[in-house]
């Protein structure tokens, strides 16, 4: 099998780090090196922040309307490219094709809510007093840089990519360097689509390439979703040069199931929110709250969570009953050592997904890889390792109690705040829940409360470290500066 080799993607072009280093790529279903990665530094920074400034004038002189035509065309292409990218997500990532295809399509919806720039970012004007009128105008904050995590390889980078670049900003994307190849091939059709060479570049790595990013003087806003512990060191190493950042961290998600919901609605919800792409995402559930005693519910989430099975290569795209690897040993490691601390503390098992890792998945495949399956912890404690911490695995942790109270108070206790969600039949019960729960985003029968644009997706507490939110409105306030202008002419 040829290696695959990603390099940096800057000035329109395809060049070797500075340092010659690369990182090796393990495929998640089997484990087999399929390709490197480029490990940058400083000075492939520098080179990529040069080429910017370059362009960054003749880009930002363009209409919103002549930038809006350029994504136009680039949500063409990417439509035009859609089954291409769907197989670089699910092999280089693992997830499913269908899994895969839920995200570019997602990509594709980002752009165009990004096409409509010149419809959202008009300002304001008033005459505020005799011979004054008012108004404001948004120009781009410069050099935007966006390092983004593993689990999303092509929806997080559209979070801000599209938008970004339609405010008339240069952007320089660091993906994860775990899943660096969709981007790669994205670059690509940036191109085609009439981005001018510099405006959108891609610099590799992992820690130095972050460090020199959040470094550069010249680099006005930084973008980051990893975890809460990176989250808030980008975020002091930014401040400390007095950037622009917006860090979105982990999360903890609680739904909670009222005596009153629906069940067969509510367990169908709950294990597609806690398996679904494999557990690997900030909005999945990771622990599940039921008030007074609903073994019934219980038991179908048990039972319908063990009808998943692990992927294959004969899957169909539309093949819901599937889930795929996580993304490396580290993370199968981690999530099984929890599984095994809730066991040794006295925790019920009721779906063990442990073995998984150690079945042939297909012949395709080969043995290894890294697989866990679903997994359902019922705890005697909410102060459960597997109850307040991010796992980021298929693994739902459950707590019975007895009380809203008891419920809300648990939920408030962690220190995430990006999602939550009830499940409830009653529009006063689900009121109660959503007015007191202290997450950024609220699902009310739903267990994944994604906002689409125009609302602006983003956590609270230890989840975000910034001011603004990563998407929809909010991100057009992010990548730009409103400059207000006073005007007065007659004598």
């Amino acid at each position: 099998m040829e290696l695959t080799k990603v390099d940096n993607w800057i000035g329109g072009c395809f060049v070797p780090p500075k340092s010659k280093e690369y990182l090796s790529l393990g495929c998640p279903h089997s484990g087999v090196i399929f390709g490197s990665v480029a490990l940058s530094n400083g000075e492939d920074v520098e080179v990529a922040v040069l080429c910017a400034k370059k362009v960054q004038v003749s880009w930002m002189e363009r209409t919103t309307k002549a930038r809006a035509e350029v994504l136009f065309k680039m949500r063409e292409l990417v439509g035009a490219n859609q089954q291409r990218l769907v197989m670089c997500i699910a092999n280089e990532h693992g997830k499913t094709p269908f899994e895969a295809e839920a995200e570019v399509l997602k990509s594709i919806e980002i752009l165009g809510y990004a096409c409509s720039a010149p419809q959202l970012i008009s300002g304001k004007i008033q005459a505020v007093s005799k011979g004054v009128t008012c108004f404001e105008r948004r120009d781009p904050v410069g050099i935007v840089a966006s390092i983004v995590p593993f689990n999303f390889p092509m929806m997080v980078p559209f979070w801000t990519v599209p938008l970004a670049l339609v405010t008339g900003n240069c952007v320089i994307l660091k993906p994860s360097e775990k899943a660096p190849q969709t981007m790669k091939l994205v670059a690509e059709i940036f191109k085609k689509a009439g981005v001018p060479d510099g405006v959108f570049q891609i610099v590799n790595g992992s820690k130095n390439a972050v460090e020199a990013i959040c470094d550069h003087p010249d680099i006005t806003l930084v973008t980051f979703v990893g975890t809460s512990r990176v989250a808030e060191m980008v975020t002091h190493r930014c401040r400390l040069l007095n950037k622009h950042v917006l860090a979105l961290g982990g999360a903890k998600n609680f739904l909670v199931a009222a005596q009153d919901c629906h069940v067969e609605l509510t367990s169908s919800n709950v294990v597609s929110s806690f398996t679904g792409c494999t557990g690997q995402r900030c909005m999945a559930a990771s622990a599940l709250i039921i008030i007074g005693d609903q073994a019934q519910l219980l038991d179908l989430i048990v039972r319908k969570a063990s009808m998943l099975r692990p992927k294959n290569k004969q899957d169909g795209v539309y093949d819901k009953d599937a889930i795929g690897p996580v993304i490396d040993g580290a993370s199968k490691h981690k999530i099984i050592s929890y599984i095994d601390q809730a066991e040794q503390n006295g925790s019920q098992i009721l779906l063990d997904g442990r073995e998984w890792y150690k079945a042939s998945i297909t012949s395709e495949y080969g043995e290894g890889g890294y697989w866990v399956g679903p997994t359902v912890i019922l705890h005697a404690s909410s102060d459960e390792p597997a109850i307040q911490e991010e796992i980021f695995g298929p693994v739902l942790s459950v707590v019975k109690v007895s009380t809203f109270e008891e419920a809300i108070s648990i939920q408030k206790s962690s220190i995430y705040g990006n999602a939550a969600c009830i499940y409830t039949s009653s529009g006063e019960v689900a009121e109660w829940f959503a007015s007191r729960f202290e997450a950024g985003m609220i699902g009310i029968n739903v267990g994944v409360p994604v906002p689409s644009e125009p609302f602006s997706f983003g956590g609270m507490k230890m989840s975000k470290f910034g001011e603004l939110d990563i998407t929809g409105e909010q991100a057009i306030d992010l990548f730009t500066v409103k400059k207000k202008i006073s005007v007065r002419w007659s004598q």
